[in-house]
């Protein structure tokens, strides 16, 4: 469990504008000192990348990629994988916004630097995040970070204000593929006009519910895009296990920010205090518990 203070970090018309619209913007958010930090712990794995020839499970790297012309797709689980995505993301500025914009201690589920390289940077199609990663309720959030500056060339994200609230897409092909993306035909009724293209200085700091139809243009320009990504749900919010991503988000997921972990949910308007979680050491038997034996 990490503690954190919940000073104030957010305003009560950006908070207000969050759960009304589904989105929020925050130009400069995160201070130079900081963005110097990450910048420097990514070119670490940009310079790993040169190792590699094909993907792993640390590194996505596009089918041109080589060692004199590095193309990152993504960092898996940056958290897992050094110490400053770790602090930034549990004790840092992301983890003191997920605080404040969800009223109360937070759950980390997981993390995810996307590069977005220059020149074609692959595109990201529209989608939902809540069909990769179901939860128990749609509080979960993904907070991202511009390492760099982001222009209307880079491909920034899409967001479709007001579309948390609205309809789930099937995020299937129609042979029964996982597609993970809205098909062709559903788009058709979306009015893409409606679109907030999310573009910003270095250090600004975008936030996106579970539910927001969102997704981004390749990147046309010369520069890559880095963009960090931390997901953080309300605590009393579970990802369901068996679906998705959930169980393969690292070890680190689960972490809870900002208060003590409970054990309370709620499953359709009735609350209960589960029991411990006791999927590291085995769960004790009935007997034991009930007869209070060590």
């Amino acid at each position: 469990m990490t503690t954190l203070a919940d000073s104030a970090v957010l305003s009560t018309e950006d908070n207000d504008f969050y759960h009304r619209h589904g989105y929020l913007q925050l130009p400069g958010f995160v201070d130079a000192q900081w963005l110097a930090e990450l910048r420097a712990a990514s070119a670490e794995f940009v310079e790993m990348s040169r190792e590699i020839t094909a993907s792993n499970k640390i590194l996505d790297v596009e089918p041109s990629h080589t060692a004199e012309r590095p193309r990152l797709r993504r960092l898996i689980s940056p958290v897992d994988h050094h110490e400053t995505f770790r602090r930034f993301t549990l004790e840092g500025p992301p983890a003191r916004l997920a605080v404040a914009l969800l009223g109360g201690p937070v759950r980390y589920h997981h993390s995810k630097l996307n590069y977005k390289w220059s020149d074609g940077g692959e595109e990201v199609k529209w989608h939902q995040d809540i069909q990769f990663w179901p939860h128990t309720d749609f509080t979960p959030l993904t907070i991202g970070v511009y390492l760099d500056e982001v222009d209307d060339e880079m491909g920034p994200m899409g967001v479709l204000p007001g579309s948390h609230t609205g309809r789930l897409y099937d995020l299937y092909d129609a042979d029964g593929s996982w597609a993970g993306a809205i098909a062709d035909h559903e788009l058709a009724s979306i009015d893409m006009s409606k679109m907030v293209w999310l573009e910003g200085p270095a250090g600004s700091v975008t936030v996106h519910n579970c539910c927001m139809v969102h997704g981004s243009l390749p990147n046309g320009s010369t520069r890559p895009r880095p963009l960090l990504l931390q997901t953080y749900s309300a605590l009393e919010s579970y990802p369901v296990a068996g679906i998705g991503a959930n169980g393969v988000t690292g070890r680190t997921s689960g972490a809870v920010i900002g208060g003590p972990a409970t054990q309370l949910l709620e499953i359709e308007g009735r609350r209960l205090h589960g029991a411990p979680d006791w999927s590291k050491k085995g769960p004790p038997t009935i007997f034991g518990s009930q007869q209070k034996q060590p």
